[in-house]
């Protein structure tokens, strides 16, 4: 949630900072802003709503200053208003910042600033910061060898008083060229240029701008001048940081012709589902291997119990795990709504290993989880897609997706690619315990089918847009499947939910006559995972059940399904394949369901309201 950028150089910063911006929309914002230094003054523009109506008001001739900040604002304190909006000056105007996270104690702290005389403009616990920093100020000292250190030690002041989170970038009027950031909590990455510098809510803004960036750690404040950057650490002082390539390219965060990111993500999973798969797949040994979990086999055999936790799409990539992790290695498995583990108190034994599950890897809820239970001594890992992300720091290991940038809200490939990851997890603590050999080699077999059965299941892509424009008035839709595909339904009613405001629900098929069917009538169509596998005969049944109340039937089957089309009005084919990929590919039509049914809608695919890519308030 929310979006920031900042630039210090030779260059003109506006340019930079619109552009990065833009780059940044797909985190979800209600209202967006930038200020630039020029002549010891900065230049501030505001405005609600999309990165285009700030760009109207900058006008085609927009302050040339060397440097400046921007932000996306996703609403917590006080409404989408231009007051609201970010940047925020504090005290005289000799400071102005833009923030993410949430400040808890930041009522107290306004009380106290108010005491002492300052005036709010806006309802904001970020404004608060801007004059805690200013207060701050007042109490530092200079020093002479250094003026800009200062500057860093009012910030370090000021944020040695607030409880929450913080991802801060701060310029100040009588240093026109001077930024410092500083992070707890909420991501903050600085691109290091030649002669520039930048510093970014990820590394999104920074793709064709620099490939050297720094992951910035919590208690870390970077300060930052054309000719150079220093980091200090709270309690170490000046420490040194690992300068890491970029690895993204700036194709990887263009639409390249779709028409959305959405679409496009959709269609690249099987690229992205091989690159999950990349060198983890061991055929002469018939598993998987990690580099990454930073445990030796000995130790995960003696695992008594996984618990997997996550939020959201991340939750339901949880749900295929569990199933699959205790069928394949026979360890019993717990799911975990991040939301709810943080602050439940379970009893959880030794032994115990805990995944933390998310595409970002700034999950506010779910690193708040996996915290907890680190510090209660369980080993922690995380299965995430964005390299140097807060999770990925705070775990004892993990795995990443490797699923390249996803710019669409509604999660697509980062969840076929958690499923794989899990796949190849289960295939792995199965292979250190008791599954075979020959049935290794089978489920590897299996997995490396996927990239080219999703390719196959694009091909419904005509076909889906048929049956959402049948569909598309509809206000409620059921979605039903069995064992693997239970989590499938979860995610299509989640998809649809989220892109089109539909009310939608996911259910076990057989749970359906326990409550739900009492929804099925004329105008409420039901949409059924009915591959070929075990529970199809069972999943078949339930569907005659719904027809034979009047309700009309979607049904997602196998190709060449020879009974399918006696019960359902609509059927979407997919390939005939494994049980153990079914989830990846049954997916895929459900993901374009929504995106197709959402456009006809008149809904905004990649920016859904009232949601954000990264969640990283509670």
């Amino acid at each position: 949630m929310c979006g920031i950028v900042g630039y210090v150089g030779a260059n003109n910063a506006g340019d930079f900072l619109l552009n990065g911006l833009r780059r940044l929309e797909y985190r979800g914002y209600d209202s967006a802003g930038i200020a630039i230094t020029c002549d010891q003054q900065f230049h501030v523009t505001r405005s609600v709503g999309r990165i285009d109506a700030l760009a109207s008001r900058l006008g085609s001739n927009p302050v040339d200053g060397k440097l400046g900040i921007g932000h996306t604002r996703w609403a917590t304190h006080g409404p989408a208003t231009e007051e609201n909006a970010h940047p925020h000056l504090g005290g005289d105007g000799e400071v102005i910042l833009v923030h993410n996270g949430v400040i808890e104690n930041y009522q107290s702290i306004k009380n106290e600033l108010i005491e002492k005389g300052y005036e709010f403009h806006s309802a904001t616990d970020s404004e608060v910061v801007a004059h805690l920093i200013a207060e701050g100020l007042k109490v530092t000292k200079s020093s002479d060898g250094e003026p800009s250190l200062r500057y860093a030690q009012a910030v370090q002041w000021a944020i040695a008083q607030l409880r929450g989170t913080y991802g801060l970038v701060v310029a100040f009027r009588d240093q026109p060229d001077l930024l410092v950031a500083a992070r707890f909590g909420s991501p903050l990455v600085l691109g290091v240029g030649s002669g520039e510098y930048f510093v970014a809510s990820d590394s999104s803004p920074l793709a064709g701008c620099t490939d050297r960036i720094v992951y910035m750690a919590d208690h870390q404040l970077a300060i930052l001048t054309p000719d150079g950057f220093t980091v200090l650490h709270r309690d170490q002082g000046k420490v040194n940081v690992q300068i890491q390539p970029l690895e993204s390219v700036e194709d990887d965060v263009s639409l390249q012709g779709y028409d959305h990111y959405m679409l496009k993500e959709i269609y690249e999973q099987p690229e992205s589902l091989r690159n999950a798969m990349r060198g983890r797949l061991d055929e002469e040994n018939a598993t998987a291997v990690f580099g990454g979990l930073n445990l030796t086999p000995q130790q995960l055999r003696s695992v008594e119990r996984i618990i997997l936790t996550g939020c959201g799409t991340s939750w339901h990539s949880a749900l295929v795990g569990e199933y699959l992790i205790e069928e394949l290695a026979r360890i019993p498995v717990s799911v975990e709504y991040a939301s709810e583990l943080r602050y439940r108190n379970p009893p959880i034994e030794n032994n115990t290993l805990v995944f933390g599950l998310t595409q970002s890897g700034e999950t506010a809820d779910t690193l708040a989880a996996l915290r907890e239970t680190k510090r209660k001594g369980h080993r922690t890992l995380a299965i995430c897609n964005v390299v140097g992300s807060s999770i990925a720091q705070a775990a004892d290991g993990g795995v990443y997706l490797h699923a390249g940038p996803e710019i669409g809200v509604a999660s697509t490939k980062a969840y076929t690619s958690q499923c794989t990851v899990l796949a190849m997890l289960a295939l792995y603590f199965g292979r250190i315990r008791h599954l075979s050999y020959e049935a290794g080699t089978n489920i590897i077999a299996d997995l490396m089918k996927a990239p080219g059965a999703v390719q196959e299941a694009l091909t419904c892509n005509e076909h889906v847009k048929k049956v959402a424009e049948k569909y598309q008035n509809a206000t409620n839709i059921l979605y039903l499947g069995r064992q693997l595909n239970f989590p499938t339904a979860l995610e299509g009613a989640l998809k649809l939910k989220e892109i089109s405001y539909v009310h939608a629900e996911g259910y076990p098929a057989a749970e359906m006559k326990h409550g739900p069917i009492a929804l099925v009538d004329e105008n409420t169509p039901s949409v059924f995972i009915v591959p070929q596998g075990t529970t199809y005969d069972k999943v078949l049944a339930n569907m005659e059940e719904v027809k034979a109340r009047g309700g009309p039937i979607i049904a997602v089957a196998s190709k060449d399904d020879p009974h399918i089309e006696e019960v359902a009005d609509d059927i979407i084919h997919i390939p005939d394949v494994p049980s153990l990929i079914q989830p990846i590919v049954t997916v895929v039509p459900l993901q374009l369901l929504s995106y197709h049914i959402a456009l006809l809608r008149g809904c905004d695919v990649d920016k859904p309201r009232n949601l954000a890519k990264s969640v990283t308030v509670e």
